[in-house]
This record gives C-alpha cells, sequence and structure tokens, in this order.
C-alpha cells in the first residue's frame, strides 16, 4: 500500500493532476431568506437537477414553492421522482413536468403511465 502510493504521489506531482482535481476557487454563492426568493428565477420550460436520494434530502419546501407558483413544463432531473403525494409526484400530479429523467419511478404509478 505504501509503495501505491508512493508511486501515485509521484505520478500526480509529474504530471500537475493535482489542479485538475481542486475543488477550490472563487464562486459566487447566494443565501435566501425565503423559498420565494429561492425560487424567484424559475420559469416555464426550466430544468430543474433535484438532489436527494429517493425521499430523503429532497428540497420539499422549494417543490411546495414551485408547486405553488404554477410554473409549467419543466424537466426535473433526479435520481428518483417521489411518490404521488410527496416530493416530485407533486409536480408530476399537477402536470407541471414536461419530461423527466430519473433512474428509479418504481413507487410513483401515475408517472410511469405519463412518460
Amino acid at each position: 500500500l505504501r509503495m501505491i502510493r508512493s508511486l501515485l504521489s509521484r505520478e500526480l506531482k509529474k504530471h500537475s493532476f493535482k489542479r485538475l482535481i481542486s475543488t477550490t476557487g472563487a464562486c459566487h454563492a447566494e443565501f435566501c431568506d425565503t423559498v420565494d426568493q429561492a425560487i424567484r428565477d424559475i420559469k416555464d420550460g426550466d430544468k430543474l437537477l433535484v438532489g436527494g436520494f429517493g425521499l430523503c434530502g429532497i428540497p420539499e419546501f422549494l417543490i411546495d414553492g414551485i408547486q405553488k407558483k404554477g410554473v409549467r413544463d419543466l424537466t426535473c432531473v433526479s435520481n428518483n421522482a417521489g411518490v404521488d403525494d410527496f416530493g416530485l409526484g407533486l409536480l408530476l400530479q399537477n402536470k407541471q413536468v414536461k419530461r423527466m429523467i430519473s433512474s428509479y419511478v418504481g413507487r410513483m404509478p401515475s408517472s410511469s403511465d405519463s412518460f
């Protein structure tokens, strides 16, 4: 294991790969106090990349805000399509999603029929 680490270290130094995998750098981040502030720029036809795993860690308050705002023709990209009454399932039920890109639809019967 030491020999592999040493070899890897030498190779990284030799080829300057370090800068290719660096996660440091300047970026602009804006923090919002309300859901309305966070979703103010979302409009009809936008693509949403939605995080979380299954129903854990999803942006449920933002999804609720988008539902209430009434934007339509959304493309949603997520690992999961939610369930009928929670998560992205709320937007799917309201027909606010035009295209759903996900790897798991399993517990969402209405979305598997729609897409």
